[in-house]
This record gives C-alpha cells, structure tokens and sequence, in this order.
C-alpha cells in the first residue's frame, strides 16, 4: 500500500483513542477547559452514564465567536506560548474538542463578558457545522450526544451506566479538591446529584473541601503536612496509620494543580507508610507538589495524567521524608473509626418489665437471690449485708462507727499522695491504668475518655522501634562469605550498584565492581542469615533504576527486625502490676507509630466520655 495522508478525521479519530477513553475522559477535558477559563460555577449533567449525553455549563471567560471555528480544530490553542515547559493550566494540547467531536455529536454555545449575543458552533463525527448566534449568560455550554457513535467498536469496551457515573463522579471529585474556591454540581440520570459548594483557597478551605469529597471522617483522623527541599514545595494531609482503606482510590496526588496518577509518587507513599501499615492496608492522602514547571514534564501522554520529574529522587525522598516526620511528630492519636466500631458493637439490653416484685420494679436482695434457685445459704443470716444495714443503732455500734471514721481518716491521708500521683496520669494521652482484662487488655481512664489498649501489639511497636533505631544508628553487623559471589548483570545495572556501594556497606553488604558486566559480593548482613545473594542483588539493581534508591535492602532487615520485636514482646496472657501498665503507657506516649503494631493494627481504642453517655441515654 503506498504511503498517503490521513483525513484530519481520520487523525482526529486516532487521537480521540488516546485521549477520550470513557465518558469520564470527556468530563476531565471539558472541566479542565472551563478552569482554564476562570470559571467560579461548573454544572455538569450526563444521562445514560454520559454515552447519551455530557452537557458542561462555566461562567468562564467564554470564547469570542469568531475563534469559534479555531476552538474545534486540531493543535488550536490559547494556553500555551512558545515554550513547551513553560505550562501553567491544565489544557494545552489542543486535542481535547477536535478528538470529541470527531467521535461524537458536539455543539459548543459561548459568551464573552464583553459580548452582545452568544454564537453557536457544531460538530458530527468530523462534519463541522457554520456558526449561528444563539441566546446565552456569560460563559461556555458545551454538550456532547451520542458519545462513539462514529467509532461503533468502542462502545464494546463500555461498561455499564451505573460504573461510567461512578467514574465521572470520581474524575470531578478528584478536580474539585484542587479547585476549593469552585462550585462544582454533577447531575445524573438517575436524579443523583453531587453538589460541591465553594470554600476558599485557604488551608482551612481545602480541608473542608477534602471533608466534602472524601467524608467528614478524614480531617479528624488527618496530619498536615508542609515541608520544602530544593524549591520543591509539599503540602496536604495524610490519614494517621489506625485510619487506613483496603484499596488505594482515596489517594490524590497534584503537581502544579493537575491531578496525576503516578507511580513515583504512590510509591513513595506506600513507602513512607511501610513500617505503620500492612500490605494490603492503604493511607487516604491528598498531597499537592508545587515546583517549577520546567522540571517536570506534563507532556508525557495525551491524557495529561503521567508526569516526570527531572529529579525523581528528590521529589519521593521529600515524600517520604515529609509523612515520616508528620507521623513522628504528630504524636498517639487513635482513629475516629475505632471508637464508632466500638460503640456499634455495644447493644443495650433489652429492660424486663415482667417480674414480680415493688412498685418501682426492683426485687429485694432476698428475692433475687432465693428466685435464682441456689441454696444452702440464707442471706438474711449473713453478717455481710452492706445494703441491709443500717449505721445507726443497726449493723453498727458506737465503737464500730468511730472506728470507721478513724479508719476512714487514716486511709484518706494515705490516699491523698494516690490521687494527686493519678489526677497528673489522668492528664496524659493515654492517661491512668485501671485495669487489666482478659489477661491482655489495658483498661485505662484519662479525664474525659476511656483507652483500651492491646498490650502486646503495643509493646510489640515499642520492641520494635528500639531495634530498628539501634540497627540505623551504626553499621549494621556483616558477614564475610567464604568465597565471593558474583553476579552477572548489565552495565548499567552495575554501574549503579557502585554508585551506591558506601550506602550498601552501611547496611552489611559489601559490593564491588567485578569486570563490566558484574559485581562481586564479600559481605552479607548478618541478620539475613542464609539468603539468595543473586536475587537479592538483582532487586536491588532493579530498585535503584526505578527510584534511585536502596530501600529494598532495608526493608528485608526492618522486616527481620519486627520479627524479632513480635517474639520479643510481652505475651498476651502476662498479667501486669499497675506501675508496669503506666509504664507501657508511658513509652507508647513517647514513640513515633505507637497507635499501630508491626502489622499494622491498631494497638489501641479511644472512646469518648461524651460517647459513653450517649450509650446510657445520658445524653
């Protein structure tokens, strides 16, 4: 076949494969060119989970009517200067209308600020339609029907009508947290409606903006995060560890104020997160890069979502670095959610109104006690009924009642040194050991909550943060192998591995350059015992390619290190003295991560005094 030039729908259709997935794709490119526009209101509605129709209203700047016909062309745009490194908004390709239309049934219905009338603009699969004036308010209404009716085969991949709302809902929630000071309203066909009222660009607005996307669950189990290296700025929040989502989806990352998924990125979070949460445990973050636009590339793929970074090593260590010092600095806190499983899991029971006995419903000691069926004791001979006897001229004589009150004054003046120990425990986070259940719980009280704690979880965390610390703070111990290993790997591979030799050393493996191809290992660390070196070698290769790091290595001796830490812990079953209590306590009060365990579950439950007045009706 010879070589010919493509129809510009032709072209336009290629490009709308790459650029207009799903109907949600077609959602994120309008609303990004209604931001772009400077609009304070966007309305979005969809019917047939926007296959059959997307209508996207702004009171943007609009667009004048004679750049109507540029606005649906290809590679047409007002966002984007001389300089491809230079972006500042969120559209600059111009694929986005062109690719739409090419696919769809288009119509674009725009007014300037300055403008007398508003003027209309159409395009069906390709076929461009001349502009009309038609009747509008200041902005754009951009409506798309009929979505993939020229490219038929695309609607095979669609998934139903309740998943593309899903999706769509999600693609504006994920903008609208980026754009607090924006209005953003989302009606489908099934009459459901998200509505996103406008906050303010503050700290404190974005906050709210987050608690209206993400529930009102978050900001109260939430660190704020705010650190800066090298020009390159981050902020947001992340979830405490106890706070946590089985999948990643309630993860968002901005750069510059785009919305991105990128893998950089989700690593360094679950990397910051790995010493707090379990495998398949996930932190809820929204975290915002701000850099210098010129290094990072956004124009990595059409859809705008992959970013690079000239230095992906600066930008995860500022990621890591960031969240493992918020959650170090942030002190024991307990999540919100464990405190309402708790108080579902109470049910009151149910009050039995028909049983014998006084007017106000209250048996006498004695008829409780002989309705139970025990016999072989009588109480009303017991010589211990506190709530029979009486004080004067009863259960007490004269002698007996002076010397009680003696008593009394006596063990008031032992206690007063007690209480004024416990009224200070009662002021701490986890304030005073009460007691201890089930051989394994720790019931304490502060001033206005109650704390269960799991004692071997939390000594289990306590353990562990002291061999980790011990294990960074020198030279990790090594041994030499008998004979060197050699491992055969690329070039590049290699080379890198050298680079970082004096990191490796530090944690027991000792690498050199054998050749061009290979590296020869003399040292191990011992605390991996036996290990596959080849493997082990190759990871490590593999990782610092990636991320420019050696953290693989180090998370094989932590992973060892809260093995040891969970044998080495107090056991469940271990019955503790009161000051060893306190004194569990006390260390948890003291060490980053405590509010989990080496496993990532939560080492212990807060309940409120206002929740557990609630239980009883009090409030």
């Amino acid at each position: 076949m010879p070589i010919r030039q493509l129809s510009e729908t032709m072209i336009n259709q290629i490009a709308a494969g790459e650029v207009i997935e799903r109907p949600a794709s077609v959602v994120k490119e309008l609303v990004e060119n209604a931001l772009d526009a400077g609009a304070a209101r966007i309305e979005i509605v969809t019917a047939g989970g926007g296959l059959n129709l997307i209508r996207v209203t702004d009171d943007g700047s609009g667009i004048p009517e004679k750049e109507l016909p540029l606005a649906i062309a290809r590679h047409c745009t007002s966002k984007l200067a001389d300089d491809i490194h230079d972006i500042h908004s969120l559209g600059f390709r111009g694929e986005a209308l062109p690719s739409i239309g090419s696919v769809a049934r288009l119509s674009i219905r725009s007014r300037t600020a300055n403008g007398d009338s508003a003027a209309e603009i159409g395009i069906e699969g390709g076929r461009v339609s001349a502009v009309k004036p038609a009747a509008a308010n200041r902005g754009t209404t951009v409506e798309v029907r009929d979505l993939f009716f020229a490219t038929p085969a695309r609607l095979k991949f669609m998934k139903g009508e309740r998943a593309e709302s899903s999706a769509t809902s999600d693609v504006i929630k994920r903008i609208a947290i980026a754009f607090p000071a924006v209005r953003f309203t989302l009606a489908g066909s099934d009459r459901s409606t998200l509505e996103l009222p406008a906050t303010d660009d503050s700290p404190e607005g974005r906050l709210r903006r987050v608690a209206q996307v993400m529930g009102a669950g978050f900001p109260p189990n939430a660190i704020a995060i705010d650190a800066m290296r090298d020009g390159v700025h981050l902020a947001g929040h992340v979830s405490i560890p106890s706070f946590s989502r089985a999948n990643a989806l309630q993860q968002y990352a901005y750069v510059n104020g785009r919305p991105v998924r990128d893998k950089l990125i989700a690593g360094a979070i679950r990397g910051a997160f790995a010493d707090v949460l379990p495998r398949d445990r996930h932190a809820v973050t929204v975290l915002f890069l701000t850099l210098d636009p010129a290094i990072v590339d956004v124009n990595v793929h059409p859809a705008k979502a992959d970013v690079r970074f000239r230095d992906p090593g600066l930008v995860r260590g500022l990621i890591v670095g960031a969240i493992r010092e918020a959650l170090a600095n942030a002190g024991i806190r307990a999540a919100t959610s464990g405190a309402a499983g708790m108080m579902a899991a109470f049910r009151p029971g149910a009050a039995s109104y028909a049983h014998p006995g006084p007017a106000n419903g209250h048996r006498s000691y004695e008829a409780a006690y002989r309705a139970s069926g025990f016999a072989g004791f009588d109480p009303s001979r017991s010589s211990q009924r506190p709530l029979d006897a009486g004080f004067a001229n009863g259960g007490f004589s004269e002698n007996d009642q002076a010397a009680f009150a003696a008593g009394s004054l006596h063990s008031a003046d032992a206690r007063a040194g007690q209480d004024e120990a416990a009224e200070t425990l009662l002021g701490m986070a986890l304030g005073a050991a009460r007691a201890q259940v089930h051989e394994n719980y720790i019931v304490a009280q502060t001033r206005d909550s109650l704390v269960i704690v799991d004692q071997h979880a939390a000594h289990e965390r306590l353990v562990y943060e002291a061999l980790k610390n011990a294990l960074h703070s020198r030279a990790v111990p090594s041994q030499m192998l008998l004979l060197p290993e050699i491992v055969d790997l690329p070039e590049e591979d290699a080379e890198r591995l050298a680079l970082h030799s004096e990191t490796l050393a530090r944690f027991g493996l000792a690498v050199e350059r054998f050749g061009p191809g290979a590296v020869a290992v003399r040292e191990t660390p011992s605390m991996l015992g036996e290990t596959n070196v080849q493997q082990l070698v190759r990871d490590l290769a593999d990782e610092i390619a990636d991320n420019d790091t050696v953290d693989t290595l180090k998370e094989r001796l932590d992973r060892i290190a809260a093995t040891m830490a969970c044998h080495g812990s107090v056991r469940s079953g271990r019955l503790l003295k009161p000051e060893e209590m306190n004194a569990l306590l006390r260390q948890m009060e003291a060490t980053p991560g405590s509010g989990t365990c080496n496993h990532g579950r939560p080492t212990y439950i807060e309940l409120r005094l206002a929740d557990i007045e609630r239980l009883f009706g009090r409030r």
